[in-house]
């Protein structure tokens, strides 16, 4: 039988997030590679399976496929729960869930390819002032709810939510790495580091990581 096949792209930061997942709940499956920058995501071939041209998208065994990284990490939890990606109390899983939505819908959209070719089609500067706005304010916020949930808790850190990893770490360092990349100042971030380099720390997390991917260039 056929493995599932995930489409994805090395700096993808969706991408990533479910790339990290399948190893964690230990779903192999086949990658293939969409070529964002030169416009992979319009091949009609991948277009029929994901109409919006979005990566990741996840082609299950029989072949029904998923879009959406959030949709796709969901269904992992739900397939594979162990590791547990969300915590059991009630109050902890919606604080995750917060979390994940500010990165997932107020910070990387706002930072996507499609996006940014509409703020400056020329792919200059103003591509990279516009991203790294967005992405300070938001990691400001992550950062400012990081406080209060941590003194809500009574949790030092340096996970996002709780003492062990979380969906809220693994859609923060992909952002993080993004944050960097245009060239945001991260130090003014302590807590949003501290979590940051403690899910790094965790097994499967360097494989992930865009770097160490088939489809990244070379060095």
């Amino acid at each position: 039988m056929a493995r599932p096949k995930l489409y994805s792209f090395w700096r993808s930061s969706c991408s990533w997030r479910v790339r990290w997942v399948l190893a964690m709940k230990g779903v192999e499956c086949d990658v293939q590679s969409i070529d964002i920058l030169q416009g992979g995501q319009n091949d009609p071939a991948f277009r029929a399976k994901n109409p919006v041209g979005y990566v990741p998208a996840l082609v299950l065994k029989d072949g029904r496929c998923l879009g959406e990284s959030l949709a796709i990490l969901e269904y992992l939890e739900a397939l594979a729960p162990e590791p547990a990606l969300y915590p059991r109390d009630p109050w902890l899983r919606a604080r995750v869930q917060q979390l994940v939505s500010l990165v997932a819908t107020g910070i990387q959209p706002l930072q996507n390819t499609n996006v940014l070719d509409r703020v400056d089609p020329s792919r200059g500067e103003a591509r990279v002032t516009w991203a790294a706005h967005y992405n300070a304010r938001g990691l400001a916020a992550y950062e400012k709810w990081l406080e209060i949930i941590h003194a809500e808790t009574g949790s030092k850190g340096p996970y996002s939510v709780g003492d062990t990893l979380t969906m809220a770490d693994i859609f923060l360092v992909p952002q993080v790495f993004s944050a960097r990349f245009f060239r945001v100042d991260v130090s003014a971030f302590p807590r949003v580091l501290a979590a940051e380099a403690a899910a790094r720390a965790e097994p499967h997390a360097e494989a992930a990581r865009p770097e160490n991917q088939p489809d990244a260039p070379k060095q």
